[in-house]
């Protein structure tokens, strides 16, 4: 039976062909391809690459850092970090499509030796424990009911005095969240948290919490830009769509009415084991 997160997210054709051909109908030849024309497709989360170059900044990187990214989608947080730190990143999601993709995405750049990327369960990792250096998970835990699992599972694979850092979308104090949204087009695969909860849930994990970052103001001018330029131009300035299905620009002005209304927050937090 095919896991209704997966079933979510990882539907349709090859999420590879699509990519290449839009790339191909935007005059781009994938044997000269730059991270930047990727950006359409690989930071999927909210503000892009600017909140995982927000996110590194905190996480102690350098050449020889190994990286676990947890739930790592299309790949672009990896790549993002492997470029512009030098480290190189494992990636797991549970959708074999998006592996898939973001393997094929990151050999077209030249990152395919520093960024590597596997099918895993995220609360189940088939790591030993203190692998890794650090770890970042991104807008992954949403689809997550078991989040002390998840926690611990990070915790397990990341060495003593390294950095888990986590950007995600939580609970806010405006009321449930209407749907459908990027991550559920149902509740039956929403499980956010409110940010007291969370807090409890990094504490019992053991981890110590060294920042805390409240961007919501910034998560709501994000969606008015983009709710603005679809509106303009009439199309959708991302190509999320490719595997969120034609609907996607509801989920965007749900988002936008969330987060306005405060239904939803983004938070990250960085903490160290």
């Amino acid at each position: 039976m095919t896991d209704p997160v997966v079933t979510h997210y990882g539907g349709g054709a090859s999420l590879v062909d699509a990519i290449a051909e839009d790339l191909r109908s935007a005059g781009k030849e994938l044997a000269a391809l730059r991270t930047s024309d990727l950006l359409r497709f690989d930071e999927i989360h909210i503000r892009g690459r600017k909140a995982t170059l927000e996110l590194a900044q905190q996480m102690n990187l350098g050449e020889n850092s190994r990286v676990l990214d947890i739930g790592s989608g299309l790949g672009g947080p990896a790549r993002t970090l492997a470029e512009e730190h030098g480290c190189h990143v494992t990636g797991i999601d549970l959708t074999p499509s998006f592996c898939e993709a973001a393997t094929a995405m990151s050999n077209w750049v030249g990152l395919g030796r520093r960024v590597v990327f596997q099918q895993a369960d995220a609360t189940d990792l088939p790591f030993i424990d203190n692998q890794f250096d650090a770890a970042m998970t991104i807008h992954v835990a949403m689809n997550i009911p078991a989040k002390d699992k998840l926690y611990a599972e990070a915790r397990r694979v990341v060495k003593p005095g390294g950095i888990f850092a986590i950007y995600d979308v939580l609970q806010g104090e405006g009321g449930e969240v209407v749907l459908p949204v990027p991550w559920a087009r149902n509740q039956s695969i929403n499980y956010l948290v409110a940010p007291n909860q969370m807090m409890s849930l990094l504490h019992d994990a053991g981890f110590n919490i060294r920042a805390v970052q409240d961007s919501t103001e910034e998560s709501q001018k994000f969606f008015e830009a983009m709710i603005l330029r679809m509106e303009q131009t009439g199309t959708v300035p991302v190509r999320w769509q490719m595997f969120l299905g034609d609907d996607f620009p509801v989920m965007a002005r749900n988002q936008l009415r969330n987060i306005a209304e405060r239904r939803i927050r983004t938070l990250s937090y960085i903490c160290q084991v």
